[in-house]
């Protein structure tokens, strides 16, 4: 995976979920559409609908509002399991389009299902936050795991990396906000900071929110990782599509943080190549205010500090006040070394 290594860019996950609605040729369409969009990994779920809820499990709030109200979400989510040789099927296309596949376990036969096919790396979510049991098998497998925490503390965010730490060390945190759409004054980008810094750890921040800003500022203080929905069709049938980006907007938002990313430079203070060439004429340098005779005091009244960048630097101005010229210079003369007694 290509995310384990701090120096290269943002890794970006297209969260495509359940948003192929059952279809695996709409996930087969996700894939290509992800790849070309720019995102550097595609991301499914993986359960059995009677392995994580109940019969008579209500859906969310947020899924009331897009999916038949009558439905449970037993109903709904049943709607939207793939197989096993789905799973296989779309693992090898992205092996072969050259994109990550990634996928979310919900129980341990999900978990030994991605095992089996070869998955690179884990991503646990949020609900699964403080499941301490379930984070430890999930170690165990010794690949990289990505932890979101939505709903989640800092106390709980710190037992759980701990959990995990003490048998895989390799761990990305997300800031996550577990609401669709959630609101932009609620992602909270800064806690990102407050897990890095507490944990130890790598972060990154998995986005809800209809628009883009909340991405932006966490590269810009430091995610590594971006993770948000991404639909063919916002209108299409199902839970997540109304808060999911569609192509265009993916291609946007990846654009976006390489330009951010661009933005933050390399952290040292020095001119950059096009401000090396302005230098000259938007600098200063000091020249005769007026005509000033050889052998002539230089003061503040006949010294001026004008533009271009010629002769001394204005900083050379107290080691000059007092000295006699050796030439004669006339008003705008610069004044430089070979034009002062020393």
């Amino acid at each position: 995976m290509k995310f384990i290594n701090e120096k290269l860019k943002t890794y970006i996950i297209a969260e495509a979920g359940v948003n192929h609605n059952g279809d695996i040729n709409t996930a087969f369409e996700l894939i290509s559409m992800a790849k070309k969009v720019g995102a550097d990994c595609v991301k499914f779920q993986t359960f059995k609908t009677e392995d994580i809820v109940t019969m008579s499990s209500p859906k969310a709030n947020y899924q009331l509002k897009v999916t038949d109200k009558d439905e449970s979400q037993f109903e709904m989510l049943k709607k939207l399991e793939l197989s096993k040789d789905s799973f296989i099927l779309l693992k090898n296309e992205c092996d072969r389009i050259g994109i990550d596949f990634m996928s979310t376990p919900y129980s341990l036969s999900d978990l030994e299902l991605l095992d089996q096919i070869g998955v690179g790396c884990y991503k646990v979510a949020s609900g699964q936050l403080t499941e301490l049991y379930f984070l430890k098998e999930i170690a165990k497998k010794m690949k990289p795991i990505i932890l979101s925490t939505g709903m989640g503390d800092l106390s709980e965010v710190y037992k759980s990396v701990k959990v995990i730490r003490e048998i895989n060390p390799d761990i990305t945190v997300l800031q996550c906000t577990t609401n669709y759409p959630s609101l932009i004054e609620e992602s909270n980008i800064n806690a990102m900071v407050s897990i890095r810094d507490a944990c130890k750890v790598s972060v990154g921040y998995s986005d809800h929110v209809i628009n883009n800003y909340a991405c932006y500022a966490a590269v810009a203080l430091g995610a590594k990782m971006i993770e948000k929905h991404f639909t063919l069709d916002k209108n299409m049938e199902g839970p997540d599509h109304s808060c999911s980006l569609n192509p265009e907007e993916f291609k946007n938002l990846v654009h976006g943080i390489r330009n951010v990313e661009m933005s933050l430079g390399n952290g040292l203070k020095e001119p950059s190549l096009s401000e090396e060439k302005n230098i000259y004429g938007m600098r200063r340098g000091l020249v005769a205010n007026k005509k000033i005779n050889k052998g002539e005091v230089l003061t503040l009244d006949n010294i001026g500090v004008k533009r271009p960048m010629k002769g001394l630097s204005p900083s050379r101005l107290k080691d000059i006040i007092g000295k006699k010229t050796s030439k004669e210079l006339l008003k705008d003369d610069s004044i430089n070394e070979n034009n002062i007694a020393w």
